[in-house]
């Protein structure tokens, strides 16, 4: 090894080169202000029992450590055979899915050795090996396309013909979107226009009617998952073309800025925004470091985060620092500053037994303000990155709502309140107050003081409330959950690890290998929705803990970082820089192939936005391209602001015609009625059309019915 990478290497280890490393972010005030909150008496009304007597009556202490909530007298479910029938039920399918799993572990086992010993063998095990010792993305591409030329993915890269996207309707777009192009790149060259219309207008038509979220599939991840690098080079034909054609638009001066504005807004809607999504885990949410990293050195990482649990954490040291300082602090050094389980066994031990918690909540507060950068709040870090963080945070409560906490719910809420919230496993920390700062600076308690807990227990991916607020509708999923990690499976392949079995087109283990898998996961499912419905589960530490297993954890690209068998021993531990090293190297190798997939997603998002914060006209360059249109849209009258928004972006609601959507162009879908609108049609127009959009941010098929359901 040459004397400068031992240099490197020795720098990655040394916690000096860390920035911040010595800083104490908290003051001491502050830690004070939350611990007032946290033994503040939690709100309740003042009503006397009777006019004699007192409001606040003695009551006396029991002694003993304090009893879990348990279910209400509402909650109950009464008769003669819920009693008799409750216990012996739940106990049958608890052994009926403790046989199942057991049976899931052997079928793993099998599929296992069946790819060992079948599918990975010579020279494709050597070059899948070489595949896992690549530290940086070109070396692990190049790898990658060694390893699919000898496996032949690339003869199905070249064919166009694919059952899972549309290949004619891309191969038509792409066709016109070129000719388009270089008549528009003709006529800004001093060249006379053929048409009437000038060509740019067309290629805005083209661009309007193919930029959308999975248009004819070409974002399905079945496109990334039958080759260890890209796709359909028809497919990256599109989207490069796409690109281009969007980036000729921007510069075109044949458009003024106002009418590129109302474009690029259009095409913002219908192809939504990107999310990054960190899971909770433990100790297991260390590997998100990795996957940030590989995201931040292949310049794809997205600037809305959420994280949970653990997720949060790590989402909150990403969306406070800048991406020079990422780069310096996503190194094994970092281990030096993770210190939340540095007590030992008889310390925590006593606190558990007398609070019913392990860890004590003000030391945590102490340690996660570092990832935070002190009291930073969530509008705070978005002025000073661009990052939009997310945190999920579940009420104390359990008939109470979740909240994602974010710069536009909360934007005065301290971050590190939040993440310690969301990593309030009941057990492990006991529900804490958020804070909120105030104009001058000092902390007080947010949301009347009510208490929260961790966000995994319900939402570990909020996938609803990112549409609602930013419209995301693109997830890119760290999934390190243990729970979940060990049901991971898929059968066919998954982003860029195709299945190797009968050249991509067999099933992993083979067909009865795949087919007993996804039984027991199914029955498994099945079991754990009855009990939950017949409301047979117990309420451990007053928690209902069904939705663990429930609710959904995966997105649009997942990424499953590979654990081992140490992590579980470890999953309440403080890494050492070594095994920071190591879950840093299995981070990114697990993000290496969902790298191109997530470029060709984020080279027309972003370039959808340089056009949004450019022509905007109410400083788009320095807020966010939401608060840009939300400021625009506020500066309409009342009265007919919605009118305006909907002429702008739909011009079918005029009566005269539009070039643009002529029988002439194939791609258009809009057509013009030449029946006049009397005022009640008009009414009931626009009444379907705020229905629509409606069905479009709510995506509730449920509320509309399936007329106004949208299909994208």
């Amino acid at each position: 090894m040459a004397a400068a990478e031992k240099a490197a290497l020795h720098d990655q280890y040394d916690p000096a080169g860390l920035p911040d490393y010595d800083r104490e972010f908290l003051q001491p005030g502050e830690l004070q202000c939350f611990e007032n909150a946290l033994n503040a008496p939690e709100a309740s009304p003042v009503v006397a029992i009777n006019d004699w007597r007192p409001i606040n009556q003695r009551v006396r202490k029991t002694r003993g450590r304090r009893k879990n909530p348990q279910r209400s007298r509402d909650e109950t479910r009464e008769g003669v055979l819920y009693t008799v029938l409750k216990w012996p039920l739940l106990i049958t399918v608890f052994a009926w899915i403790a046989v199942l799993s057991c049976g899931y572990v052997l079928v793993r086992v099998y599929i296992f050795l069946y790819e060992q010993w079948v599918t990975w063998r010579g020279k494709r095990q050597r070059l899948r090996r070489a595949l896992w010792t690549q530290t940086d993305y070109p070396s692990w591409l190049s790898a990658a396309q060694a390893l699919d030329a000898h496996l032949g993915n690339e003869k199905w890269k070249q064919a166009d013909e694919y059952a899972y996207y549309d290949h004619l309707t891309i191969n038509k777009v792409v066709d016109q979107l070129k000719s388009v192009r270089y008549e528009v790149e003709r006529e800004m060259s001093g060249g006379a226009s053929v048409n009437d219309v000038p060509a740019v207008e067309e290629l805005r038509a083209l661009l309007e009617a193919c930029v959308k979220n999975n248009f004819a599939g070409v974002e399905n991840p079945r496109m990334y998952s039958e080759a260890y690098s890209g796709t359909k080079d028809l497919v990256q034909e599109y989207i490069d073309e796409v690109h281009t054609c969007i980036q000729l638009v921007l510069d075109s001066r044949q458009i003024d800025k106002e009418a590129k504005y109302e474009h690029f807004k259009h095409l913002d809607t219908n192809f939504g925004r990107t999310a990054l999504c960190l899971s909770g885990g433990a100790t297991f949410a260390y590997y998100h470091f990795g996957v940030v990293k590989a995201l931040l050195d292949n310049g794809v990482l997205p600037e809305i985060i959420t994280g949970t649990s653990g997720g949060a954490l790590v989402a909150g040291l990403v969306a406070t620092r800048t991406d020079e300082e990422l780069k310096q602090l996503l190194v094994p050094a970092l281990a030096h500053r993770i210190r939340a389980c540095h007590e030992g066994f008889t310390t925590w031990i006593r606190r558990w037994w007398r609070t019913g918690a392990r860890f004590d909540t003000l030391d945590w507060a102490r340690q996660c303000s570092w990832f935070c950068r002190g009291s930073t709040t969530f509008r705070e870090a978005y002025e000073r990155t661009g990052r939009i963080l997310n945190v999920s945070c579940v009420p104390s409560d359990p008939h109470s709502p979740t909240i994602l906490a974010n710069y536009l719910t909360c934007p005065d809420c301290v971050i590190w309140s939040a993440v310690l919230a969301s990593a309030a496993v009941p057990g492990i920390l006991n529900p804490v107050v958020l804070l909120t700062k105030k104009r001058d600076g000092t902390l007080a308690p947010y949301s009347f003081g009510h208490k929260w807990k961790d966000g995994s227990l319900r939402t570990d991916i909020p996938i609803k409330a990112l549409n609602l607020h930013f419209n995301v509708n693109f997830t890119i999923v760290s999934q390190v959950n243990p729970h979940i990690n060990l049901f991971f499976f898929s059968s066919r392949g998954t982003v860029g690890r195709p299945v190797t079995h009968r050249k991509g087109r067999g099933w992993r283990g083979g067909f009865l290998g795949t087919a007993i898998e996804q039984y027991i996961k199914l029955d498994l499912n099945k079991w754990l929705r009855v009990l939950r419905h017949l409301e047979l589960l117990p309420r451990p530490l007053g928690q209902d803990w069904s939705e663990i297993w429930l609710q959904k954890f995966s997105g649009t690209v997942t990424i499953w970082p590979k654990s081992v068998p140490s992590d579980f021993y470890h999953i309440l531990s403080d890494p050492t820089p070594e095994r920071l090293a190591r879950m840093i190297h299995v981070g990114q190798q697990s993000t290496f192939p969902k790298i191109q997939f997530i470029k060709n997603r984020l080279n027309i998002e972003r370039a959808i936005m340089r056009g949004l914060q450019q022509c905007s006209t109410t400083g788009g360059r320095s807020l966010s391209p939401i608060l840009s249109r939300r400021l625009q849209n506020s500066q309409l009258e009342p009265s007919d602001a919605l009118s305006q928004r909907l002429d702008a972006s739909f011009p079918e609601r005029h009566d005269k015609d539009d070039s643009r959507y002529g029988e002439s162009d194939s791609m258009s879908q809009s057509t013009t009625s030449s029946r006049p609108q009397t005022p009640n049609s008009r009414r009931g127009s626009l009444m379907e059309e705020v229905r629509r959009q409606s069905a479009v941010f709510f995506d509730d098929a449920d509320l509309y019915g399936d007329d106004y359901s949208v299909v994208t």
